[in-house]
């Protein structure tokens, strides 16, 4: 289950995405998580899905391997559905004692479970096609007007990648502490959710302990070098924009227009 985490994990391919320079990711998967959550109609929801498909397509990363980071996410989606389907009134159609499930429910719970499921897939594709690097070179870049306020914008993009960079190093770091109490006998998979929720206390204090160490190693290293981020710090490989970022802002521009036409236009059936 941990290694099925993709989070943070950078996938290395020769692809269009793969080239695109890192604002025009940030800005292209905030336009799709903004437009996950503005459509509403069958015609909307068929442009999300043909764009999603368009994109993975490009960006050369295996469906399969992406597919991997929804199995973390799967009890997360099923409590969520489950909300939507015994929680949203409307049109009764069953009734479990004292719990109904409507029509709008049932929609309203596979609406949801879209919803993340595409949020996931397309998330992932950044992290999947950026490197650590270019994400806190972007954000920095893109966050820099801030810094004219007194913003921090340097650091808060090293924060970013330090703990993108970090998450699959600490899965890593996991699954081995986890095997290695197995092998003396902890159990972490019977029992009830409370036998479960004490058995993770073994795992928890080494895996923190081992996560400060890591972080004070960083911290040494970064002062043994003499780091000082911040004004006056140069790029080796400096940040400029090609004729595929312009076109990749106008696509994404011309995707949510369609979403919110449709939105108004096609509404979700009733």
């Amino acid at each position: 289950m941990l290694r099925d985490i993709t989070l943070g994990q950078y996938y290395p391919a020769d692809s269009v995405i793969h080239k695109l320079d890192p604002r025009v990711k940030l800005f292209s998967t905030m336009i799709y998580i903004i437009s996950l959550f503005c459509f509403r109609g069958v015609a909307a929801l068929a442009i999300a899905t043909v764009f999603l498909i368009t994109v993975i397509k490009l960006s050369k990363v295996p469906f399969k391997f992406m597919v991997k980071g929804l199995k973390a996410i799967m009890i997360l989606m099923l409590i969520t559905a489950v909300f939507n389907l015994f929680l949203t009134p409307g049109e009764a159609l069953v009734s479990v004692w004292r719990f109904t499930i409507t029509k709008e429910g049932v929609t309203s719970a596979v609406l949801m479970a879209i919803r993340l499921t595409y949020l996931i897939l397309g998330t992932s594709i950044m992290t999947l096609t950026t490197t650590p690097n270019q994400l806190t070179d972007g954000l920095e870049k893109a966050l820099m007007p801030l810094s004219k306020i007194g913003v921090p914008v340097h650091a808060i993009a090293m924060m970013m990648s330090i703990a993108l960079r970090f998450i699959p190093i600490l899965i890593e770091e996991t699954d081995k502490i986890m095997k290695a109490q197995m092998a003396r006998g902890a159990d972490f998979e019977s029992g009830n959710l409370l036998k479960k929720v004490k058995s993770m206390i073994p795992l928890l204090v080494p895996l923190f302990v081992s996560a400060f160490r890591r972080a004070d190693d960083l911290a040494m290293a970064m002062e043994a070098r003499c780091y000082n981020g911040g004004e006056g710090r140069t790029k080796m490989k400096p940040l400029r924009y090609e004729g595929r970022d312009r076109l990749s802002y106008l696509i994404m521009w011309l995707y949510l227009a369609l979403i919110i036409l449709c939105r108004i236009f096609v509404p979700w059936p009733q």
